[in-house]
């Protein structure tokens, strides 16, 4: 880290909305703030699954006001999350472990690739509605993301290695630890601790507890 910055890992998967906005808005306070951001691509589904935590539109009425809520915050925030009625059949039919590990590769062979890729999956899922399970749309994101036809073919074939899986699970295994429950997990380290914020509406209370 750089010299008196402050750590700040931000835990997220692409399957989660909520976790775009955090992305966006901590890359823009990254200019302003003493910060150090570091991305972690976790699997949100293993966090689920650990915690025994349920997707908040298993309650009818929570779903409602989220559908709401996201059409809000993605105006508010301007990022172009489009909501559709069926947002959360969408996110219940779609498997994107295959893409948290195509991040998780690159994020091993070229970190560089790390923001541009994993905001080009969120623009694909949330903003165009469109697959992103299958190799061949996983592909696609990664050449409107920058990344070369090499790199992306490489990165697929690791994505069954053991390497990766095993990375993807530790990084999931490291939100748990600091306590995380769903995405996005924010963990500032300052003060010579760990804090914790989930979700992408307690960055003005980040700010504040490391002075900013």
């Amino acid at each position: 880290a750089r010299m008196g910055r402050t750590p700040v890992e931000l835990f997220y998967d692409v399957i989660s909305p909520y976790s775009w906005l955090a992305f966006e808005v901590l890359c823009r306070y990254r200019q302003i703030w003493n910060i150090d951001l570091r991305f972690r691509p976790a699997f949100l589904g293993g966090i689920m699954q650990q915690t025994g935590n349920k997707p908040p539109a298993m309650l009818p009425k929570r779903g409602e006001y989220l559908l709401k809520d996201m059409k809000r915050m993605g105006k508010y925030y301007q990022v172009p999350i489009r909501m559709s009625a069926d947002a959360f059949q969408h996110i219940m039919g779609t498997s994107d472990l295959t893409a948290m590990r195509f991040i998780t590769a690159i994020d091993m062979m070229n970190p560089q690739y790390l923001e541009p890729l994993s905001r080009e999956f969120w623009m694909r899922f949330w903003s165009q509605h469109e697959d992103i399970s299958q190799p061949e749309n996983i592909l696609t994101v990664a050449r409107q993301a920058g990344l070369s036809a090499e790199l992306s073919q490489k990165a697929l074939e690791m994505i069954s290695s053991p390497t990766v899986k095993d990375r993807l699970k530790e990084t999931t295994a490291e939100a748990l630890k600091y306590g995380a429950f769903g995405m996005p997990a924010v963990v500032a380290h300052y003060d010579g601790e760990p804090h914790l914020f989930f979700g992408s509406d307690r960055l003005e209370l980040l700010g504040s507890i490391i002075g900013e």
